[in-house]
């Protein structure tokens, strides 16, 4: 009996069991199936990004390269503005007229010279001498021409007016023909002359602007040989007058080959551009961004210069967070207060 007792116990609690899980499984039915089971709804990824803003501007595209200063070659209307003087003939030096700093006017003498033939005053001497003698109809043209000749290699005299920025030349110093012993240089009118690689020369032009500091001019001259020696291209752009820049100045230059005013331009680290070559921005909207395809031109100052569908100056676009951002995704600005305040600000620049 106790056995059986046991047994039928047993049945009853597998039956109690067995109406418990269909119980179940009629509820989970009617609930429709399985929480596990159903279809999950798709959640945005939230990123953290700084913005910047969309502005209008002028951009520019410049030729860099590096010349020294130098006094301004001849020209059709100008002679040179000076440079290296030497001694015309050999001789010693007999009487040096000027000093380092000293301004003089085009013809001033400004070393003397001896020869082993003649003293710089015999020379002179012998000048006055035949001008008397071909007043007086005594002496030939000739005469009078070879002793200004001789007067002149024994003279050293400055080309142009300006400033003596040299002298080399000492008393009863030996000097050989063709010895520079002194330089005058017009401080006025000075050039900078740079080797522009080849590469980056095809499309410089002489009256294209000119930036040197905070100095602004434009080409002079543009030469249309490239240096066999070294590929370049030599160029050169006048100074103004009291530039504050000095002969032999080491200086760096910026040329304007291209000027795009009134363009739409996005902050340099938020253009991207992909592996395939095709540039986007993300462009934000609300709490979502999104990519937006571009083409991109100048590129100055940390702006680029693109072009796209629907894009217009004030336009809020990620910065940093920008790269491999995906096709549409929710975002937390990083940089609120500094976003809205270039969109304030985002006025066109002259």
């Amino acid at each position: 009996m106790k056995l059986k007792s046991l047994i039928i116990g047993g049945v009853m609690v597998l039956c109690a069991g067995l109406a418990v899980f269909a119980l179940t499984k009629w509820h989970r039915d009617s609930a429709g199936g399985d929480p596990e089971d159903a279809p999950q709804e798709e959640v945005a990824p939230i990123i953290t990004v700084q913005m910047g803003a969309l502005k209008r501007t002028s951009l520019h595209h410049y030729v860099d390269g590096y010349g020294s200063v130098e006094p301004a070659t001849a020209t059709a209307d100008q002679s040179s503005a000076g440079g290296m003087l030497s001694a015309p003939s050999a001789g010693v030096v007999a009487k040096v007229n000027v000093v380092e700093g000293q301004q003089v006017k085009e013809g001033d003498v400004l070393v003397e010279l001896n020869s082993a033939t003649a003293t710089y005053t015999y020379a002179k001497a012998q000048v006055e001498r035949q001008k008397k003698l071909l007043a007086d109809q005594n002496t030939s043209l000739k005469n009078l021409q070879d002793a200004e000749a001789q007067f002149a290699a024994l003279q050293v005299v400055a080309p142009v007016s300006g400033t003596v920025t040299r002298i080399s030349a000492k008393v009863g110093a030996a000097v050989d023909a063709n010895t520079v012993i002194a330089e005058v240089i017009d401080l006025n009118r000075l050039a900078v002359t740079a080797q522009i690689p080849a590469a980056n020369a095809s499309d410089l032009k002489p009256g294209q602007a000119v930036q040197i500091g905070s100095i602004t001019t434009s080409l002079s001259f543009v030469s249309p040989a490239v240096e066999a020696a070294d590929g370049t291209v030599l160029t050169r752009a006048l100074l103004p007058p009291n530039s504050g820049l000095r002969p032999g100045e080491f200086v760096q230059l910026k040329i304007v080959t291209a000027v795009k005013t009134n363009c739409l331009a996005a902050p340099a680290e938020g253009v991207i551009t992909d592996e395939e070559g095709k540039s986007f921005i993300v462009l934000v909207k609300g709490e979502e961004a999104a990519q937006v395809p571009v083409t991109v031109g100048l590129r100055e100052n940390g702006w680029v210069e693109i072009e796209g569908a629907d894009l217009k100056e004030g336009d809020s676009v990620v910065t940093v967070g920008a790269y491999g951002f995906p096709e549409k995704a929710k975002i937390r600005i990083a940089n609120a207060a500094a976003s809205e305040a270039a969109s304030t600000n985002s006025a066109p620049e002259k």
